[in-house]
């Protein structure tokens, strides 16, 4: 009997320590193509949701509970022979403390993936080399996605993530493939994103990012003022970082995410001084001043 209940306490905690750090629901829509046989977009969804979900990309442990929950949605526009064009929207949740509420981290759609796929080749990350596209938009946007949840829990606590992908960025210099230069007709590619994460210019996306979630969304249960005054306060150092870097790619990226729960947070609870901080979010965020308007208490 003890060794039953030794191998079953064996299982669980085994299960626990080895769980992977996403929970990734991965999709491929093929509608677009018009391909009557549709096993090769069936196949690459269940291996890049295996890809995804089963490697372990980090040498943290992350208990079953912790894992991040995310969305990958490819949706393929042209195919021929081993040849897919594609975009890819990403998204990823984080859990808010003491509630079952899950807040909006990411939020993004890269229109730039191109890349070629053989059905039932193996999906293998070489952090050496620089292999496949469709290998290094995956595991670029998994770093993302991982270094930006640590960003919520820890100021700055994503950086060794972003390195990563940085390092798939500087691999992926000099292929054909687009989205990972720096051009001057396009300031909002791949390489920006994690430039921009990675620069001490936008030093204020981060401490927002931490402030918000942390000091913010996790306390709200507890004390809804504090926590909608932190939210507040975390939202106008956005300004500091607009007056410095107008129409900047972080702050479009975050309000994409997290601009109807801004207008769902301060159109209930205790009150705060709305017609500043409608201001102020008009300001950084104008190309959602309708979501602005309709923040009313």
């Amino acid at each position: 009997m003890h060794k039953f209940f030794t191998l079953v306490l064996l299982l669980v905690f085994g299960t626990f320590l080895n769980a992977q750090e996403l929970n990734c629901v991965v999709t491929v829509n093929s509608d677009q193509v018009g391909q009557t046989n549709q096993q090769i977009f069936k196949t690459l969804e269940r291996s890049l949701s295996d890809f995804v979900n089963k490697s372990k990309w980090t040498n943290r442990v992350f208990g079953e509970n912790e894992r991040i929950n995310a969305q990958m949605f490819i949706t393929v526009t042209e195919y021929e022979s081993d040849r897919f064009n594609a975009n890819i929207q990403v998204q990823s949740l984080r859990p808010v403390y003491n509630t079952s509420y899950e807040t909006p981290v990411f939020n993004y759609k890269d229109d730039s993936f191109n890349f070629q796929y053989q059905e039932f080749e193996p999906l293998v990350y070489n952090p050496n080399s620089f292999d496949s596209n469709l290998i290094g938009v995956i595991t670029y946007y998994v770093y993302l996605m991982i270094g930006l949840d640590a960003d919520t829990f820890s100021l700055q606590g994503g950086d060794e993530y972003y390195r990563i992908a940085q390092n798939i960025v500087t691999q992926a210099q000099g292929t054909n493939f687009s989205g990972w230069t720096q051009t001057a007709q396009d300031n909002r590619t791949r390489f920006d994103l994690i430039d921009d994460l990675l620069s001490n210019t936008f030093r204020e996306y981060r401490i927002a990012m931490y402030n918000y979630h942390r000091k913010g969304m996790d306390v709200l249960a507890d004390n809804n003022s504090n926590g909608k005054q932190v939210i507040a306060g975390s939202l106008r150092l956005f300004e500091t970082l607009i007056k410095r870097r107008p129409n900047a790619f972080l702050i479009q990226t975050f309000f994409d995410a997290k601009a109807e729960e801004i207008q769902r947070i301060f159109s209930d609870g205790p009150k705060v001084d709305i017609v500043k901080l409608k201001e102020s979010l008009n300001r950084t965020a104008p190309f959602y001043s309708n979501i602005w308007n309709d923040i009313t208490y």
